[in-house]
């Protein structure tokens, strides 16, 4: 009997361990060293990059026996897309707009080109994880520009009373230049960067909650044991206000530490988030060279490499279902005509409402388990964009790479507040936030490819009701227009009061409401579902990427978090959930490797200096005997004096 318990209680361990093994790494990966290769000259041939980023659907580029079809081109959609690919599978990748690349594309108009949603992106230093997965999906073709060390300047409150800070990159620097900005409160900005460390190394235990079995997931934090473990799990669900107010009455220093509005006031915030988003750009901001669009354009090319397809103007109007109710497959509208796409797999990275309330049939989507799938999330604020083109380049209007950030008050949470508990009538005159962007100052390649030019984006955040009288089709309106340049022309005086040079060289200006955002988002909620209880532990472990649908999959920023990096990871996160197989122990795995090599490389380095310093020191020394060698030469009596 005693020999018996004593072989269960070691099998199960050893099962265990077999078990873990089994899940990591028995199964082929779909990142290795060798796919990333030297980068290929930039393609400046737009007919060219069009061939890659604009392919319009047709039955005939459908690839035949596909395991996944992925509705959206987002990067989420792209990261699994290219995963997937990358092992062997057969992949469609379908989108509704004339371009692939969801926020991540750009449009030329009148010379002038605009991104729409990238602004910049964070952690890209050298054998970073982030850096390592993008070069794994776009086999390291895609090159990352670092931007100047002051990244964004704030400007709070309006007149005489405005009060300028500015936010800079470093790992030191950051702190450093806040503390002197606000010498009164350098504790508090002491705790504000503990904690942003502390999340940034506890991170990974959230995003797994994602990928053990739900049950254990539940189990874990439910019973507690989670919170004794790490404090990741109760920061998560921490109001990113209160949080604030327990380190300082300053509150300018409070909406320093909440800066990066994306829709939801810091009280409804997580404190968690908010602070990985500015750790985020702790070691420095980059920007793709030769702009936003060749994220998409080098994911896609490695996607048709391995045999996949990537397809735009392919609306999708519903997804396909079996007799058992399992997704096989999606309809594709074009023109009159419905097209089905048959898959074993479908993905969907158009947004969890867009997906359940719209994409599935009304009896599935009211069923009580989606319901309560949906329920999980809360609609974001939509985004309101004003695209302005200038001749002129940036340093001659006064700006550098920076982002502007503008706020009428410091109290984020009553201000904005009040803004969106307005009146249609009433809310463009009363912008309390917004903020500009340049990619032609960012875009290493920009002043060769639109000589004399300058492109600059404005965003604010409004309720999607206010454009409810109208709709897509209606957007041509002469009441439509003048609505929404209300908006743009109190965004763009707003911006000249701080820079007046804007205002004589404008020569173009568009812009996009809730009704026409380029990426089809719910509500035009461009940075998906941003609040409070979504980063709840227990909402998260049950957010993931599968679905109550057997064979329906959510990639994107619904799974994890909003932004590009937050897409990389629904993308990351839905291929491992697809796969059955956790490619992050694949991404570690090589990121240590290239960190070994790094390593190898400057200890060779350092013996090389030294070798070179040590023959120096010889010359030297040789320079210092020879005048003593050649008096001993002549008169040894006097080389002995001389010594």
């Amino acid at each position: 009997m005693w020999l018996a318990l004593q072989g269960i209680f070691l099998w199960w361990p050893l099962d265990f361990l077999r078990r873990i093994y089994w899940f990591l790494f028995s199964k082929s990966s779909p990142f290795s060293l060798e796919s990333v290769r030297s980068k290929e000259p930039q393609q400046m041939d737009q007919k060219k990059r069009d061939k890659v980023l604009k392919k319009d659907f047709t039955k005939e580029c459908i690839p035949h026996d596909l395991d996944a079809v992925i509705i959206g081109s987002g990067v989420g959609g792209l990261t699994a897309a290219a995963c997937l690919a990358k092992v062997g599978k057969k992949v469609l990748v379908l989108e509704q707009h004339d371009t692939a690349g969801g926020c991540t594309h750009s449009f030329v108009e009148k010379g002038f080109e605009f991104d729409v949603g990238l602004h910049y992106v964070g952690q890209m230093h050298e054998n970073g994880l982030t850096k390592v997965a993008i070069d794994q999906i776009t086999e390291g073709q895609l090159e990352f520009v670092k931007l100047d060390q002051h990244i964004n300047t704030m400007h709070i409150g309006q007149g005489d009373d405005c009060r300028t800070y500015t936010l800079l990159s470093g790992e030191t620097e950051m702190e450093a230049h806040l503390k002197k900005q606000f010498p009164n409160d350098a504790q508090a900005v002491e705790n504000f960067f503990k904690l942003m460390k502390l999340c940034s190394k506890q991170i990974p235990a959230l995003a797994s909650l994602k990928l053990i079995p739900r049950w254990l997931a539940l189990f874990l934090l439910k019973s507690g044991i989670a919170d004794r473990l790490l404090s990741v799990f109760k920061l998560s669900h921490t109001s990113a206000s209160w949080w604030a107010d327990q380190q300082t009455n300053n509150k300018d220093l409070q909406l320093m530490f909440n800066y990066l509005f994306h829709g939801t006031p810091p009280k409804d915030s997580s404190i968690l988030m908010n602070s990985l988003l500015v750790h985020h750009y702790k070691r420095g901001a980059y920007y793709p060279k030769g702009g936003a669009s060749e994220i998409p354009y080098h994911i896609s090319n490695t996607i048709r490499k391995y045999g996949g397809e990537v397809l735009v103007r392919a609306p999708v109007s519903r997804i396909l279902l079996d007799a058992e109710g399992t997704a096989c497959g999606v309809v594709v509208k074009k023109g009159q005509e419905e097209v089905e796409v048959r898959s074993k797999v479908v993905i969907s990275n158009c947004g969890l409402f867009n997906t359940f309330n719209r994409l599935l049939p009304r009896e599935i989507s009211m069923q009580p388990d989606i319901q309560a799938r949906v329920n999980l999330l809360k609609p974001g604020k939509g985004c309101l964009l004003t695209f302005c083109g200038f001749d002129a380049i940036p340093e001659e209007l006064g700006l550098s790479q920076a982002t502007n950030w503008f706020y009428k008050d410091n109290d984020m949470d009553k201000m904005m507040d009040n803004f969106f508990s307005l009146s249609k009538e009433d809310a463009p005159e009363n912008i309390p936030m917004m903020y500009f962007t340049l990619p032609s100052a960012k875009d290493t390649t920009a002043k060769k490819r639109h000589p004399g030019k300058t492109s600059m984006i404005m965003l604010t955040y409004v309720n999607s009701d206010w454009f409810d009288e109208w709709n897509v089709d209606s957007t041509t309106g002469d009441d439509y227009m003048a609505y929404k340049m209300r908006f743009a022309n109190n965004m763009f005086d707003w911006a000249c009061q701080h820079f007046p040079k804007l205002r004589e060289k404008l020569v173009y200006q568009e812009v996009s409401t809730p009704l026409s955002t380029y990426t089809g988002a719910h509500l035009g909620a461009m940075y998906s579902a941003e609040n409070l209880d979504r980063y709840d532990p227990v909402s998260m472990a049950k957010n993931r990427c599968d679905t109550p649908v057997k064979n329906l999959y959510i990639s994107g920023q619904d799974v994890f978090s909003s932004g590009v990096a937050g897409e990389l990871q629904g993308g990351l996160l839905c291929a491992s959930t697809v796969l059955d197989r956790n490619i992050y122990a694949h991404l570690h795995l090589i990121k240590k490797s290239l960190k070994r090599a790094k390593a190898n490389e400057n200890a060779q380095l350092a013996k090389k200096l030294q070798w070179l310093q040590d023959i120096q020191l010889a010359k030297k020394l040789q320079e210092r005997l020879a005048p003593l060698v050649a008096v001993e030469a002549r008169n040894p009596l006097d080389a002995q004096r001389s010594r």
